[in-house]
């Protein structure tokens, strides 16, 4: 049965449509799906001073994904903060107030014990540097890090947890070291950057998936099977009116996957980040639930074209 994406995408058009008429005067702009540290369990979490989780029973039996990497231990307990960047990445480096997505797999230094994963999870997590949201080591060792990179950071225990122990595995005065693959860098969104029209010709009558590249992006290309971040604004296909938009959110994270959502797996094959894309569809494609009677209380009239404009800002994942 194919998925469908009424929360990305319809919910928001119809939200932002009755939003002006709540009687407090707040609007509520949308119930995106997006990327936040709400996404991942607190008790799993290695931020904020939080406890990783340590619960024997629970770390005995975890999903095992394939991709998941060892982590190599220093030689000598650190005493200060060590960046090794195992594999280079690309493009620009991160810094204060970026949101860095990343994989991690967390070990004692000591011993190479694992207290905490994000693999076995299958779930990247979002960090916002400059924040103090997580251990010292993580925003002071973050600060540079490109996408696609890999990087191990080994942490003194004055930049991971102190003298607080955390559960069975993370002592008192515990040095950590951390694997991490940096699976995007995002800068924070300025909601005057969201496109104001599709920037490509009026459609009337669509009968598939269409893209144009309006501005061609520089970092790694979408490929099928994986997860693709994006910033989108929709607008009508016959006029270019605006409908909605998530620039003032995190981006959303969309699966690229056949049996998924078919505007995004014909639509961002082949992108790449950094770049702009119309993607230009009639109203039927399942995920969108528009049908032909379209969704009138959000401005879209009945069997009308729809106009994707995304920018893509990140893309991990193994390509199937």
């Amino acid at each position: 049965m194919r998925r469908t994406l009424p929360v990305l995408l319809t919910a928001t058009l119809l939200l932002a449509a009755c939003g002006s008429d709540d009687d407090s005067g707040n609007t509520e702009s949308s119930s995106d799906p997006t990327v936040s540290a709400a996404d991942v369990p607190d008790s799993t979490d290695p931020t904020d001073g939080a406890a990783p989780s340590t619960d024997g029973a629970e770390l005995a039996t975890p999903p095992t994904n394939p991709d998941k990497p060892s982590v190599e231990i220093p030689a000598e307990i650190p005493t200060e903060l060590q960046v090794t960047v195992v594999e280079e990445g690309s493009g620009p480096g991160a810094e204060d107030g970026d949101t860095v997505i990343v994989d991690y797999v967390g070990v004692r230094s000591s011993d190479g014990v694992e207290f905490d994963n994000s693999y076995d999870r299958f779930q990247p997590f979002p960090v916002v540097l400059g924040q103090g949201g997580v251990i010292a080591g993580w925003d002071q060792g973050l600060v540079g890090a490109q996408a696609g990179s890999r990087i191990t950071l080994d942490i003194p225990s004055d930049l991971a947890y102190g003298e607080q122990s955390q559960g069975d595995i993370i002592g008192e005065n515990e040095a950590l070291t951390f694997l991490i693959d940096v699976r995007a860098v995002v800068p924070p969104a300025d909601p005057a950057d969201a496109p104001t029209e599709p920037g490509v010709e009026p459609s009337a009558g669509a009968t598939g998936v269409t893209t144009v590249d309006i501005t061609e992006g520089d970092g790694a290309a979408v490929e099928a099977g994986q997860t693709a971040l994006v910033r989108y604004a929709i607008f009508r296909g016959d006029n270019g009116v605006a409908l909605t938009d998530n620039w003032d959110q995190a981006p959303t994270p969309i699966p690229v996957t056949e049996d998924g959502f078919p505007v995004f797996y014909e639509g961002l094959v082949g992108m790449q980040v950094g770049g702009r894309r119309a993607i230009t569809f009639p109203p039927e494609y399942p995920e969108f639930g528009f049908g032909p009677e379209g969704t009138p209380a959000s401005g879209l009239p009945a069997d009308t074209d729809v106009i994707i404009v995304v920018d893509l800002v990140g893309v991990w994942g193994t390509p199937t």
